[in-house]
């Protein structure tokens, strides 16, 4: 009986001590750069293949809105945003249904294709990385004329910045690209890329950026559309690519290391997507997943993007029973999951 009652005082406990941490966050708004993994929406205004602003994408969203997130719901950001008591939803910068008021507590700059080599976001047309920051130089101005010189420059650097992308460099560029890799090993390849993230770092940090949390590569080689390809594996992960998830990664975290150390004040954290994910996918179960080899959408096994529509007749009734929403993105429930195993490190370092 004893162990009945202390249950639910466990629980609240835990709850206060959530509460608490909200209640001191420092953290005045949520800016995110980055791909698909956390593009709010900004690919609908773009001339690109890449957009997810209809239906079934959304389905799950507040409203069954389909906004141009690349699930069948919320995004990472999302729920870091709500987790440290703002909004539950963190806007795109180009889409017109926002303006400056909203996004003085969060403000999304990424775009789905995109990476850390220009050329990856040549492939699909979309928004390379030297656009997302001139995109936040106008929205610093924008900020300062809203909220005032001094109240803007403290919301800049009190604010967390989440950087989350890489994944498109390899698989939509580097394996694809007979001109990259006639350039670089991929081990090179991946040294090129670490120089690409240090040197964006480091022009947040020269624009008054003091708070980063940086997310690497997933279990790649387990998408399902890289499992539907790899047919003389029997259409198991494709480890070639989880390791180099897994040694890249490596890398950025020393790169996390060194520049904390050399550049005064950065608070630079390394948020890991692999673990978790690579635990989901090895023991869906027990998160409460039935279906991980496929996604929800259409068939699963390939489609994303405009393939993933709602003239299939195959897509799933119930999407928290999948770990993938399509071929290349989680579901809703697994962003959560993802952002719940690394969330107190988040709170703890940054508030």
């Amino acid at each position: 009986m004893a162990y009945t009652y202390t249950t639910p005082w466990l629980l609240v406990v835990t709850e206060l001590l959530i509460l608490v941490s909200i209640t001191e966050s420092k953290v005045p708004a949520i800016i995110v750069f980055g791909d698909s993994t956390v593009d709010a929406g900004n690919n609908n205004v773009v001339p690109t293949l890449l957009k997810s602003n209809f239906r079934p994408y959304g389905r799950d969203f507040a409203g069954g809105r389909p906004t141009g997130r690349f699930s069948n719901g919320r995004i990472p950001p999302d729920f870091i945003s709500e987790a440290f008591g703002l909004k539950p939803t963190v806007p795109a910068y180009l889409d017109p249904a926002y303006d400056i008021a909203d996004f003085a507590t969060g403000v999304c700059f990424a775009s789905a294709g995109t990476g850390y080599d220009n050329e990856t976001s040549d492939v699909f047309k979309v928004i390379p990385m030297w656009k997302e920051l001139e995109y936040y130089k106008k929205y610093q101005n924008k900020l300062r004329a809203y909220v005032g010189k001094d109240k803007a420059n403290e919301i800049l650097s009190e604010a967390l910045y989440l950087m989350s992308l890489g994944t498109n460099d390899f698989l939509e560029n580097y394996y694809l690209s007979p001109k990259r890799q006639s350039q670089f090993t991929v081990q090179q390849y991946e040294d090129f890329l670490i120089g690409l993230a240090e040197n964006f770092i480091k022009e947040l940090y020269s624009l008054g950026v003091r708070k980063i949390s940086l997310t690497g590569l997933p279990p790649m080689g387990c998408l399902p559309l890289e499992r539907t390809i790899n047919i003389l594996g029997q259409n198991e992960c494709m480890e070639k690519y989880n390791n180099v998830a897994l040694e890249f990664n490596g890398k950025l975290n020393g790169l996390v290391k060194r520049l904390n150390k050399e550049l005064l004040g950065l608070r630079l954290l390394s948020a890991d997507a692999y673990k978790i994910l690579d635990q989901i996918i090895k023991k869906p179960s027990l998160y409460g997943f039935d279906v991980v080899g496929k996604g929800c959408c259409s068939t699963g096994k390939f489609e994303l993007g405009y393939l993933c529509n709602e003239l299939s007749p195959f897509t799933c009734s119930d999407a928290n029973k999948y770990v993938f929403w399509d071929a290349f993105h989680p579901t809703e429930k697994t962003n959560h999951i993802v952002v719940n195993s690394f969330l107190d490190k988040l709170l703890a370092y940054f508030r």
